[in-house]
């Protein structure tokens, strides 16, 4: 009797894990797709960067000063995340909340200078109609920007999720980790545009 009370727990519990696994590996699998992506962008700027059709080349555009606080700010909230996920693993939800809110508003700040840089850009004449080199910059920069502001709305999202009955269980904590997967993600986009379209341009 005891054997065949353990069993259908175990069952259940063994069947839960199984489900729960594809879905971190299918978004391991999405990852890879952005890869292709992000790729397909970094080549075409290879291709473009040199053609300013008498425009304003990167070196005369770039503020390395502020690109470089951009960056600063957006692996920082990689670090804040981590600090949430470490605290939702613990199941302390004020801490994961408060973590959660000081990501959020990194990621916002980011967005938010980047729209400025653009709207600059724009507002001095140098917006993607401009060259082939600014299309391809527009183009790379604000997909990766779109990608922080999918991510933002994602970590609300989570937020909200964890006041409800379905906090700390493990399909709570597969979303957390895709979530995880994704900002770090971006992190790491953000240093090849940094240094590939930022730096290399300004150098």
């Amino acid at each position: 009797m005891a054997h065949q009370a353990i069993t259908p727990a175990g069952s259940a519990h063994d069947e839960h894990e199984h489900h729960e696994t594809p879905v971190v590996f299918g978004f391991w699998i999405y990852l890879m797709t952005d890869c292709v992506l992000f790729g397909t962008l970094f080549a075409v700027f290879a291709v473009m960067r040199n053609q300013f059709a008498g425009g304003p080349t990167g070196k005369e555009l770039f503020d390395l000063q502020g690109v470089g606080l951009e960056t600063l700010i957006l692996l920082l909230s990689s670090i804040t995340f981590g600090f949430g996920a470490l605290a939702a693993q613990a199941k302390k939800h004020g801490l994961f909340i408060f973590w959660l809110v000081v990501t959020f508003l990194l990621g916002l700040s980011f967005v938010g200078m980047e729209i400025h840089e653009f709207s600059h850009m724009v507002a001095e004449g140098h917006g993607p109609d401009r060259s082939a080199f600014l299309s391809a910059f527009f183009t790379l920069v604000s997909t990766h920007g779109l990608h922080v502001t999918c991510g933002l709305i994602w970590i609300a999202v989570v937020a909200l999720q964890s006041f409800g009955s379905q906090a700390w269980t493990p399909r709570f904590m597969s979303k957390l980790t895709c979530l995880s997967l994704f900002w770090h993600f971006l992190d790491i986009v953000w240093i090849c545009v940094f240094t590939f379209v930022y730096l290399m341009s300004v150098i």
